[in-house]
């Protein structure tokens, strides 16, 4: 390496939700929220920091993450002990998640066209009945082992349905938005979104009604289903207090 060159670094611009987390965890170390005080609501937060509150959210789930806060429902999020535990090398924070919003509208994108065209060969699948069948069994969202298993079975069915193009190029598509559903952020946010049994048949009865109209050939139908379930799952993981 020449002299006057600097050491090749990753370059990676932060997403807006890292930089409020960078702010709120700022504020933390410097002692503007010490251990269990309670931070500000999300709207004031976003109004302060001049934000959507989706960002917010997303930055609140991300130092839930990190053990540097916890949110207690109905009453709000509190600063938690561990911030005085933190090391330097630890203040950068871990690798950063997707945020789970953008993840959401470039799925907006994709997955229409997905249902579309797994519906133009109209065929069964037994594996997203299978996933269909497991998502329905869930009762108590608050149990791990059944929020863990809604979770996975959620993931793979909607990469299951790009399997169902019969279409390879689309698969490999899926299975990179797959991937970005198994990250931690996304987990937290989403797991708070659907918190209640009533939610969680909700959603089978709109994953139903996606698979039908694929496999019957509605296109018209699978791309709209898709896209009216897909806004909805924005909608819930993106404002919650």
């Amino acid at each position: 390496m020449k002299k006057d060159q600097a050491p090749a670094t990753e370059f990676r611009p932060k997403q807006i939700y890292e930089q409020v987390a960078d702010r709120i965890r700022g504020s933390i170390l410097a002692g503007a929220f010490p251990a269990g005080s309670r931070l500000p609501s999300e709207r004031d937060l976003a109004q302060q920091l001049k934000v959507s509150r989706p960002a917010v959210r997303e930055a609140i789930g991300a130092l839930q993450n990190m053990g540097l806060v916890v949110t207690r429902h109905g009453s709000g999020t509190y600063v938690t002990e561990k911030n005085s535990e933190i090391s330097p090398a630890e203040e950068a924070g871990p690798q950063a998640d997707f945020s789970p919003v953008s993840t959401l509208e470039v799925r907006l994108l994709i997955e229409p066209a997905v249902a579309r065209l797994a519906a133009r060969r109209g065929q069964r699948d037994p594996a997203a009945e299978a996933y269909l069948r497991r998502m329905a069994a869930v009762r108590d969202i608050n149990d791990p082992a059944q929020q863990a298993l809604w979770s996975e079975c959620d993931r793979l069915f909607h990469r299951q349905l790009a399997m169902m193009t019969g279409d390879a190029l689309m698969t490999r598509i899926a299975d990179e938005v797959a991937q970005s559903m198994d990250q931690p952020l996304w987990h937290r946010l989403r797991d708070d979104g659907i918190y209640d049994e009533e939610r969680i048949q909700l959603y089978v009865a709109e994953h139903r009604l996606i698979y039908e109209a694929i496999v019957t050939g509605d296109e018209e139908a699978a791309a709209f289903y898709v896209e009216c379930h897909l806004k909805r799952v924005r909608k819930d993981i993106a404002t919650r207090e």
